[in-house]
């Protein structure tokens, strides 16, 4: 039966390419007892599986087959008739070219379509503008972690239409709209000139000669909201807040958020910022540049300080001037916007540049003065086709990145001509065929030839990797001389050190570690009251700041999981139980020898989004670090087989459950490679902070005596946390310090999944079977200097994956 069925599965037609012998062959004799003359364990049956390496379902059962023939598990341990050596290597030797052979012939097919957020990026750098685009479109797909992925990215007639509607907004808000520029509107707020907030003054807020309001604590009502610091349109401003520490004797910090009345619309906070101590003496103003919408106020609240007898004092109307804790004094809050950094805009001069266009006057010049008043203009022109024609290639020239022939743009110059035959102005014939120029796919995709890139793809691909915008004028010039490759190293260090790198940081911050998700759920209030505005603003600036210190300082790869200092502001430093750190900016902190803390695993940002609002997961964590950290995608759970929830009722805990799990024969594969990297990570608790023992609301579980600025909490201690684990190596640890020590050692696996992770959000393609060689090429080429990160970027970016489609 099998050397019949052995002969009819070599020879197998149906448009597939036939399988050699040594592969028919290792199969027949280790796999078939178990996958083949009728059986089918684990639900693989060989007899019924395709062969056609071309289907991507196919090709995933046959890479998962390579694998774990390859890292021995399979046939499993307990059979005794193991393949040899010998026999291993042939199987190796004839199925891997054909893995890889399918893989490079499918990995350069998908169109790369910009995300929402390159959109953005890319059209407020083309036009100089400060829109907010990307909530405008659809949200993108995903492929594991990255949104940026060609195969996830597609395009639909609701995509079109709101791409339309986008590229209206923009020219609308770029093309001029006065003949002179427009200059920005300045006010100062002070709440004791707002008649709303002069009623607190005497009773919450005290007010100084110099007018200056000092405030001892953050009150829900009434609040920071400086009525008159308000925007008149969307723009950049420019904010400045001029205050002091009030009696205190460290830093007081405080944020600057903007609020609207509008319906549903965002709060942001802004940032945190401290004052100094010093007193009413010694003023400071913080500045800041920030993108504001319109109908915003300034609103500005302490953080950290609190007034112990407020309300006793409201009741028994007992004077501020007897107060003796620390306050926030707020003198004024300047707003200056919107900000013009050059009028008319980038994108006006785009489009308009050589064209004769003027004010029309109006009819009584004095109109001109009120303040209804909106200029009208035209556009004159005595050869409008070649006026088009010109403005319109030169559009074409920048927003699709590369040299446009004339034969290119005429379709868009028909499409202006058409609309000047309807009776439409010249200029609005104009933004209807620029409408049309950013709705093309030449614009919307990164349109990279299989093979090698040439100069301008890899311009495109280089720019939108670390700055994930257009690629600039320098770029652009390098490519066009031909001299881009020549000069890539020269050009991968400038753009490492662009203030647009800071783009590259939080995108892939937030998709590599998942910190998009910040408030995909809620901590319980109960449970964890630590957790407020200004922890959750900090945490992701915490490991931002971190990566980027990683890159700036060239630091090894073992620093992903294991680092002598940790980046803190005063609230990561007060979440973490470390002593010195006060203000708000953040800072490199050098950390003990015994701490918990240092690398990404042990950030209270990274355990906030590998938890849910109220409890942890050892499966959740392990699978986040196998995925995340080591660049092992773990395979989906078997059909029929239930999630193991924990009982939350604290009768049991999740490894205590995750035990009884793993005797499950299907479920122990899978499980027995992540639990043990789940279970150090129950160090940490839902918001990050060290824990011995899990919090819960039993009744019957411990009381705590314990205040969080200013209750009483209301949760109880539970069991004991169990952080112990052993690998399937055998090494064994008995906490979360032992365990990072274990992973740092392995800093070429640590390398070899961050440069694929950098590699993919490159790429916009996940890697697969056929980058496999490169992949242990760049580990090999940075393991002497110990995978450094900069240079590990510099790697990727001269590999062949990096520079070839």
């Amino acid at each position: 039966m099998r050397s019949v069925f052995s002969i009819v599965w070599l020879v197998l037609a149906s448009g597939a390419v036939a399988f050699d012998k040594p592969t028919a062959a290792f199969l027949e004799a280790h796999c078939f007892d178990c996958h083949g003359d009728g059986a089918a364990k684990g639900g693989l049956d060989l007899e019924k599986l395709g062969r056609d390496l071309s289907d991507v379902a196919t090709f995933v059962k046959w890479e998962r087959i390579f694998d774990r023939v390859t890292a021995g598990e399979m046939p499993p341990k307990k059979v005794t008739d193991r393949p040899e050596a010998k026999e291993l290597t042939a199987f190796r030797a004839a199925l891997e070219p054909r893995l890889v052979q399918a893989h490079a012939a499918a990995k350069g097919t998908v169109l790369r379509r910009l995300n929402r957020r390159e959109y953005e990026n890319t059209m407020n750098d083309l036009f100089g503008t400060a829109l907010e685009l990307e909530e405008m479109l659809p949200e993108d797909g995903r492929s594991h972690e990255f949104d940026n992925v060609g195969h996830a990215l597609g395009i639909s007639m609701q995509h079109m239409k709101m791409y339309l509607h986008a590229a209206g907004v923009v020219l609308d808000e770029a093309i001029a709209k006065t003949p002179d520029k427009p200059k920005p509107d300045k006010k100062v707020g002070r709440y004791s000139d707002d008649g709303n907030s002069k009623r607190f003054i005497g009773d919450t807020w005290l007010k100084l000669k110099d007018d200056s309001i000092v405030r001892f604590q953050r009150t829900g009502y009434p609040s920071g909201m400086v009525r008159s610091a308000r925007t008149s349109k969307e723009g950049y401003y420019r904010v400045k807040v001029h205050g002091f520490a009030y009696q205190a004797d460290k830093p007081v910090t405080f944020s600057v958020g903007l609020v609207t009345y509008a319906r549903g619309a965002p709060q942001p906070v802004v940032g945190y910022f401290s004052f100094p101590p010093g007193g009413p003496d010694k003023m400071h103003t913080v500045e800041l540049t920030v993108k504001i919408g319109a109908q915003y106020m300034i609103s500005v609240e302490p953080y950290g300080i609190i007034d112990p007898d407020l309300g006793r004092r409201r009741k028994e109307k007992i004077p501020l001037s007897t107060v003796k804790t620390p306050g926030l004094g707020i003198h004024s809050v300047e707003l200056e916007g919107p900000l013009y950094e050059e009028f008319p805009t980038a994108g006006h001069k785009l489009l308009m540049a050589g064209l004769d266009r003027k004010e029309i006057p109006p009819r009584n010049p004095n109109d001109r003065n009120r303040s209804w008043y909106k200029p009208q203009f035209e556009i004159k022109s005595t050869d409008e086709q070649a006026d088009a024609e010109q403005a319109l290639g030169r559009l074409a020239n920048a927003a699709f990145r590369r040299p446009v022939a004339p034969h290119e743009v005429m379709p868009y110059v028909h499409l202006f001509s058409a609309e000047r035959k309807k009776g439409e102005p010249f200029e609005t014939a104009l933004r209807t065929a620029a409408t049309a120029v950013l709705s093309s796919p030449h614009f919307l995709f990164l349109r990279e030839p299989a093979g090698a890139l040439d100069d301008f793809a890899l311009a495109n691909r280089l720019s939108y990797f670390l700055t994930r915008t257009a690629p600039d004028a320098e770029l652009l010039a390098l490519a066009k001389q031909g001299q881009l490759r020549a000069q890539l190293r020269a050009q991968t260090e400038r753009l490492l050190k662009d203030d647009r790198f800071e783009r590259f940081i939080t995108d892939f911050t937030e998709a590599w570690l998942n910190l998009r998700e910040m408030d995909f759920t809620v901590p319980d209030r109960t449970l964890y009251p630590e957790y407020e505005p200004y922890l959750r603003f900090s945490m992701p600036r915490e490991t931002q700041s971190f990566l980027r210190e990683l890159i700036a300082s060239n630091l090894p790869a073992a620093n992903i999981v294991k680092s002598d200092f940790a980046m803190l502001n005063d609230r990561m430093a007060e979440h973490y139980g470390i002593e010195g750190v006060t203000g708000s900016q953040f800072r490199k902190v050098k950390l003990p020898a015994d701490s918990w803390r240092g690398g990404f695993l042990s950030q209270g940002s990274v355990m906030k989004v590998s938890a849910n609002g109220s409890t942890t997961s050892p499966v959740v964590r392990g699978v986040y670090v196998m995925e995340r950290i080591l660049g092992i995608t773990p395979t989906p759970p078997p059909p029929n087989i239930p999630g193991v929830e924990p009982d939350i009722r604290g009768a049991a805990t999740l490894r205590e459950l995750l035990d009884k799990h793993r005797d499950v024969a299907s479920c122990a594969s899978c499980h027995n490679h992540i639990d043990p990297l789940g279970f150090a990570l129950e160090s940490f608790d839902v918001i990050g902070l060290h824990r011995d023992r899990f919090r819960n609301r039993s009744s019957e579980s411990e009381k705590v005596n314990v205040e969080v600025r200013g209750r009483r909490v209301q949760y109880r201690l539970g069991p004991p946390v169990d952080s112990s684990g052993k690998f399937l190596d055998g090494s064994a640890y008995t906490d979360f310090r032992a365990y990072r020590d274990y992973l740092a050692t392995h800093d070429d696996r640590l390398a070899r999944a961050f440069a694929g992770k950098l590699l993919t959000f490159a790429t916009g393609r996940e890697l697969g079977f056929s980058d496999r060689a490169e992949l242990d090429r760049i580990v090999a080429d940075t393991a002497q200097n110990k995978h450094r990160l900069r240079d590990l970027i510099h790697r990727i970016i001269q590999s062949e994956i990096f520079l070839n489609k």
